[in-house]
């Protein structure tokens, strides 16, 4: 099998599923028990939220685990909403934000919030301007993502904490840090970031396990779980300690020689980018700067049927978000492409461990499919 859709999800090392499994069969026991084993537990979890927050470069109380990124973006609003109850009922956020962002705004503005979506440009960037002319007195909650998971644009969040501290605003700024973490600079406590939103399978770590960062704004953020009162009274439901342990070994793996990763994930990038732009017919969508992100169009060919052949023959890809299932993506939609331009889009994701021979199958791969299809009239 030939790999390029690490953006929806990577694989896991073996030493992240040993991690797991040492957990799981020798130290299962529950972090709130009073007993050694419970004990041990309490300080190992205290332990891997280190691992995490060292590599966010904050204080280890200012990471939450959680279930999965989604589940920190949720949270991430309903805190910052409780927060500002008072103070208005007006949301920005961009058009090409996560399923996770847009879906609670729906529900937010059938309740009463107004909520402004922010339209990237043709290259898929977001600018601190447009935040800017936006934000209102009663602006309450600011979310951006870092990187964009389609098309790999990084939004400028660090110059708009600055902006929102510039202008005084009462407004929390939450990032979804999903696609970014360990792929690009990211530091919410050194930008003043309010909250951010991480994952552990977009970089080797298991499905099952996510993390919101809480900065120092927030104060008192309402649990989105009430009950046993796990993670410092913030989300309760007992600890997923094997998955905790595979997070943060994953994150421990993915810095090991982090600047020879990216260097390596940026140069398969400008690789494949290169050997399909000269194929002719296909062009780039987005300007994206993140390394591990590639996003083509193979003009007038359906993406679907792109995805479904390459499939066929072991080769992974996707057409846009894997969340949006086949379904047109509203990034692609947001980027006012043309209808030839827009069905062709696809999306190759990269690892540190993908190979120029895998990237060579790949090419030819698309080669071979455009040079056997009709396109679409």
């Amino acid at each position: 099998m030939v790999y390029f859709d690490n953006a929806a999800t990577t694989p896991v090392p073996k030493a992240v599923a040993d991690a797991m499994y040492d957990v799981l069969t020798q130290h299962f026991g529950n972090p709130s028990s009073q007993y050694p084993m419970g004990l041990e537990m309490h300080k190992a979890v205290e332990g891997w939220r280190a691992v995490v927050a060292d590599a966010l470069g904050c204080p280890p109380e200012r990471v939450c685990f959680t279930s999965c990124g989604t589940e920190s973006d949720n949270w991430a609003i309903q805190a910052a909403l409780w927060q500002n109850r008072h103070k208005g009922k007006h949301i920005i956020t961009t058009a090409v934000e996560h399923s996770a962002i847009l879906e609670p705004c729906k529900l937010l503005a059938q309740q009463g919030y107004d909520v402004t979506y922010l339209k990237p440009d043709r290259t898929g960037h977001i600018t601190v301007p447009q935040v800017a002319d936006a934000l209102r007195e009663d602006t309450v909650l600011v979310s951006v993502m870092l990187v964009n998971n389609e098309t790999g644009c990084i939004f400028p969040v660090r110059e708009i904490a600055a902006l929102l501290r510039e202008k005084n605003s009462p407004a929390l700024l939450h990032c979804d840090a999903v696609q970014g973490f360990l792929k690009v600079p990211c530091d919410p406590e050194g930008w003043g970031v309010d909250l951010m939103s991480l994952s552990g399978h977009k970089l080797g770590g298991p499905k099952g396990v996510g993390a919101l960062y809480i900065g120092p704004r927030v104060r008192n953020p309402r649990p989105l779980l009430p009950g046993g009162g796990q993670e410092r009274g913030l989300r309760s439901g007992t600890e997923a300690t094997a998955q905790i342990a595979g997070f943060a070994r994953a994150v421990q793996l993915r810095r090991e020689d982090y600047d020879a990763k990216i260097a390596h994930m940026a140069a398969l990038q400008a690789y494949c980018r290169e050997k399909l732009l000269a194929m002719g017919g296909v062009v780039s969508v987005g300007e994206g700067a993140a390394p591990h992100i590639l996003a083509v169009s193979l003009v007038g060919y359906p993406s679907a049927n792109i995805v479904s052949d390459l499939g066929a023959q072991g080769i992974c890809i996707s057409a846009g978000s894997a969340c949006h299932q086949g379904k047109a993506s509203h990034v692609v939609s947001a980027l006012g492409l043309d209808k030839k331009t827009a069905a062709g889009v696809i999306r190759i994701s990269f690892s540190p461990d993908n190979t120029q021979a895998e990237a060579d199958t790949l090419c030819a791969a698309l080669q071979a499919h455009r040079d056997s299809r009709f396109p679409m009239l």
